[in-house]
């Protein structure tokens, strides 16, 4: 429930006061207010300290002059443990001057003994707002957490493909040291091959780390992530900005995992608020939309449908293009405390829930965020939208010249529980399946330059290769297919490729591969 003065009932009230039935007056003042308080008195700083200790206040009520004791150095004593906890002088006889000071000093409000009529609207008030403050505070600090531990997975994935690469070569050398007359090579290659594997077994815990455990597949409801965004960034909101939040129908659901989908919308609305220092307004709003080829990118994988749009909008000073340009890029970021990878954790969690992000910004006019999230399939018996079986760890070799794609295609077969290996080229993928063995099955582009697809296939043949093939074909470049090496077990997928035709169609070649059927 979001705290509001009217819900702020049952408090807990440390007292510093050395007068009695000033104490009393204090304490009558909130009952009849209709506060439920449970109140603790001290008029020294040793009760005092150890009321803080003990006594877990929501609020401190104090007096501004005792003997021996006071108001200031009580402020002083709490303001070295607590930021937020408000703290009320009440006294009978502070001038402007001494409020003033007090204000400074970090107390949360002043007001005279004899005028104590908004004593429980200001207790009030400043405990709804120290809630609010620490709430923010905790959401901020678990965006940062769950940030930092963003780029651990990204460092553990990105140093894992590195180190894949570079060991993989020495399996290679440690092949052929091991076909060597000398026995002295032999032992050498033999250690080089042990390291190069238990390396490769490292690399491997570091690419399940960066893929993290599987999160919670369930049905979102847009509705309860708007209203529960809407409750997180209740306090976080500067009063010069208007927020507005379009909750979609009750009945709009996807799949996907809620605390992501949170955790990244939180982030995106949070930049904004930071984009509009001089204040403005942030929209968060949801559609429906229906993408076709033409909205991808060279580098994504294609999936037209129907969508929902999320967009974040805001109206502040926008970016220029070489900031959008460098959005995604690690570690990047435009604020002075920011880590530069709030960002690239939004998009991460998008392209999990088999998504896409797009930016539109001009510089001094704003920024809105697209994201398009997959809607819930309308027909179940729809072959091309019903859901594909994953992997079961088969080995998929994807040869693939442009890194991008590759990476892509990668990210895809992995996060759906296939173990990849990768090649650049024809040739690298003969290295790979001399040093690895051969794979459960190969992707392949099939426009394949310093080897072509027909070489590589041919080659493949030449090596005893006989499990199926995925070939990705570019229309526009037809293919001899009655010119083709016989194998036996080859599917033709036409590029752009989309998601759900990659894995269905890698899929159904393992699976009739295995019944020893021919497709």
């Amino acid at each position: 429930m979001p705290v509001t003065e009217q819900n702020v009932t049952k408090l807990r009230v440390l007292l510093v006061e050395d007068e009695p039935l000033d104490a009393e007056l204090i304490i009558d003042e909130l009952h009849n207010d209709g506060l439920t308080i449970d109140t603790r008195l001290v008029d020294d700083e040793a009760g005092f300290r150890d009321a803080l200790d003990t006594f877990d206040a929501d609020a401190i009520i104090s007096d501004l002059s005792m003997p021996g004791f006071g108001g200031y150095r009580a402020l002083e004593i709490l303001r070295e443990r607590d930021r937020l906890m408000p703290f009320i002088f009440v006294s009978g006889t502070i001038g402007e001057e001494a409020a003033v000071k007090a204000l400074k000093s970090g107390a949360t409000d002043y007001l005279l003994k004899g005028k104590l009529a908004r004593l429980a609207s200001a207790v009030r008030r400043s405990v709804q707002q120290a809630r609010e403050s620490k709430a923010r505070e905790r959401t901020e600090v678990e965006l940062l957490r769950a940030q930092r531990f963003e780029s651990l997975a990204m460092l553990a994935g990105g140093l894992s493909h590195d180190l894949r690469n570079i060991l993989q070569p020495l399996l290679l050398t440690a092949s052929t040291l091991n076909e060597s007359n000398d026995q002295e090579l032999r032992k050498h290659g033999a250690l080089v091959g042990d390291c190069a594997q238990r390396g490769l077994q490292m690399v491997a815990s570091m690419l399940s780390f960066a893929r993290g455990a599987k999160v919670e597949v369930e049905r979102v409801q847009l509705g309860v992530l708007f209203d529960a965004l809407a409750m997180l960034l209740r306090g976080s909101v500067p009063g010069n900005i208007e927020v507005e939040f379009r909750k979609p129908q009750e009945d709009v659901a996807i799949e996907g995992n809620q605390t992501e989908l949170q955790q990244c919308l939180l982030n995106l609305c949070l930049n904004a608020l930071q984009a509009m220092p001089k204040g403005g307004r942030l929209v968060m709003s949801a559609e429906a939309s229906e993408i076709d080829g033409q909205f991808f990118d060279d580098d994504e994988l294609q999936s037209p449908g129907a969508y929902v749009k999320l967009l974040v909008t805001d109206t502040g000073i926008g970016m220029d293009d070489e900031v959008r340009s460098s959005l995604f890029r690690p570690f990047f970021t435009t604020k002075e405390s920011g880590t530069g990878l709030g960002l690239i954790s939004c998009k991460r969690i998008v392209t999990n829930h088999r998504g896409y992000l797009r930016v539109l910004s001009e510089q001094g006019k704003g920024t809105t965020f697209e994201i398009y999230l997959p809607l819930e399939a309308a027909d179940a018996g729809d072959v091309e939208s019903a859901p594909v079986p994953g992997g079961n760890g088969e080995r998929v070799l994807v040869v693939v010249e442009r890194l991008g794609k590759q990476t892509m295609l990668t990210d895809t077969l992995e996060l759906n529980g296939y173990e990849v290996t990768t090649a650049g080229s024809g040739s690298h993928a003969l290295q790979k399946i001399a040093a690895l063995g051969a794979p459960d099955i190969v992707v392949m582009d099939a426009d394949l330059n310093l080897m072509s697809g027909v070489e590589t296939i041919s080659a493949l043949l030449d090596r005893d290769y006989s499990g199926p093939l995925v070939l990705l074909v570019n229309p526009s470049h037809p293919i001899d297919r009655e010119g083709l090496p016989p194998l036996e077990h080859m599917r033709f997928v036409q590029k752009p490729v989309s998601v759900q035709l990659l894995l269905r169609s890698v899929r159904e070649e393992l699976d009739a591969c295995a019944s020893g059927k021919k497709r």
